[in-house]
């Protein structure tokens, strides 16, 4: 992270405040109108409590995302996936443990002398929100990495969302069945590229600190931990090393979560912890929940996933977004046959079962990125009594006990097969090539 933001600072993309700062609700409040006013990454230098300085909005656009990891913000799918194969063979050794004179300077702190950021009206603590855990498959050993919300209780004690079927979850209840406490590490700005990959859908055997090594390119070099019997990568900022607790649930929140709504207090998981390592000019960064920093990894990496599996079962798939949320995804197809939509939106429920509670179908002529022309679409293209399924009573993702977010919604909003000159969009011919400065003054 530390070489990306100082490549942000360079060319002038990053804001600073120097006034003192409140991380108490405060903070919170200037992150979101620097996202919503500029769409800029943000450091406070000076945030109460605490010497450590916060970045915020570090990955808030697609276009600092597709940056990171070197590609086309547009052509974000089809790319990722030719990486994403590309990272299973590459690359011989893409964790290798540092030598010691490849080791920044690292000292110990106590847990409350990072930045306590309490963010929305509600929230019953502070919360570290960009902690990336890393562990290991209790089994076979493989490693993981998946971000779980951690609410601060004190020095020695985190409560952490750990929900069903995530793979840390599954690590945890195997600890468990042996009747041992999991051992864990959560990183506070490591690699960039690990940032990504953490968010990605990877199969349950797949390591994705491998992955993300294999998509920079180089090696990510190693640490060890100083309580736990793992390793951590060397230029991460912040690492609380700990271990949950076998058979022990706490009450957790109430914490305003991604979908805008508070999560009430429930029994979540506990996290011991035993130690903190930070670099000795460590940065601090906080994801606002909600935020596009935090949504929008999460978007990307389900419309890879969906664009993977639907190109691997059906031809003309041309890419995929989910917009203006993770449970909307926007498919582009270049229609093959009759009926052609209509199968790409089936296979797409099965494809991602989990997230997509409505999915649309459009044309190549269709900007999926721009949800007014996608509306234009569904509202000029499609037939609501023929072209709209609702597909019944199918469960969707694991945090809905009421069931409100059961169901899907498919949308068909394609030309209609066989009347495809009726549907031409106009164009203006000069509409392209015309320039504001050739025809008004100070344009």
């Amino acid at each position: 992270m530390r070489d990306f933001i100082k490549k942000l600072e360079e060319r002038g993309d990053l804001l600073v405040v120097d006034r003192e700062i409140d991380p108490a609700h405060e903070l919170a409040a200037v992150t979101q109108l620097a996202q919503k006013k500029w769409a800029r990454p943000v450091m406070f230098t000076n945030v109460k409590g605490t010497r450590f300085p916060v970045v915020s909005n570090v990955y808030s656009t697609r276009d600092r995302i597709a940056e990171v990891i070197g590609i086309d913000a547009k052509d974000f799918c089809t790319q990722w996936s030719r990486l994403a194969s590309l990272g299973t063979s590459e690359m011989k050794e893409p964790l290798k443990l540092a030598d010691h004179c490849e080791l920044p300077e690292y000292e110990e702190v106590k847990l409350s002398d990072l930045p306590l950021i309490t963010y929305s009206d509600r929230d019953g603590a502070p919360y570290f929100t960009s902690a990336m855990f890393i562990a290991k498959d209790p089994e076979t050993g493989v490693g993981n990495l998946s971000y779980h919300r951690s609410m601060f209780i004190s020095d020695q004690e985190l409560r952490c969302r750990l929900a069903p079927r995530h793979h840390l979850t599954i690590y945890h209840e195997k600890a468990e069945k042996l009747g041992k406490p999991l051992e864990a590490a959560m990183l506070i700005g490591p690699p960039s590229h690990a940032f990504l990959t953490a968010a990605a859908p990877l199969p349950y055997d797949v390591d994705e600190l491998e992955v993300a090594a294999r998509l920079r390119g180089r090696t990510i070099a190693m640490r060890k931990c100083n309580h736990i019997d793992l390793e951590v990568p060397a230029e991460t900022e912040v690492v609380i090393e700990g271990r949950f607790l076998p058979n022990e649930r706490r009450a957790e929140g109430p914490f305003g979560e991604f979908m805008g709504y508070y999560v009430p207090v429930g029994p979540n998981a506990v996290f011991e912890v035993l130690g903190v390592t930070v670099r000795k000019d460590a940065m601090f960064h906080s994801i606002l929940c909600g935020s596009p920093e935090e949504v929008l990894t999460l978007e990307l990496s389900v419309s890879a996933n969906i664009y993977q599996r639907l190109s691997a079962a059906l031809p003309g798939i041309v890419n995929v977004t989910c917009q203006p949320f993770v449970n909307h995804a926007i498919i582009q197809i270049d229609p093959q046959f009759e009926g052609h939509a209509r199968q790409v939106m089936l296979a797409a429920i099965g494809a991602e079962p989990i997230w997509s509670k409505q999915i649309t179908v459009v044309d190549t002529d269709v900007n999926i990125y721009d949800m007014d022309d996608v509306q234009w679409a569904i509202l000029t293209r499609c037939r609501p009594d023929k072209d709209m399924l609702v597909i019944p009573d199918t469960p969707s993702f694991y945090r809905d006990e009421q069931k409100d977010h059961w169901g899907r919604l498919l949308v068909d909003a394609t030309k209609p097969w066989g009347r495809e000159l009726e549907f031409e969009r106009k164009r203006l011919r000069f509409g392209d090539s015309v320039k504001a400065s050739d025809w008004f003054e100070g344009a």
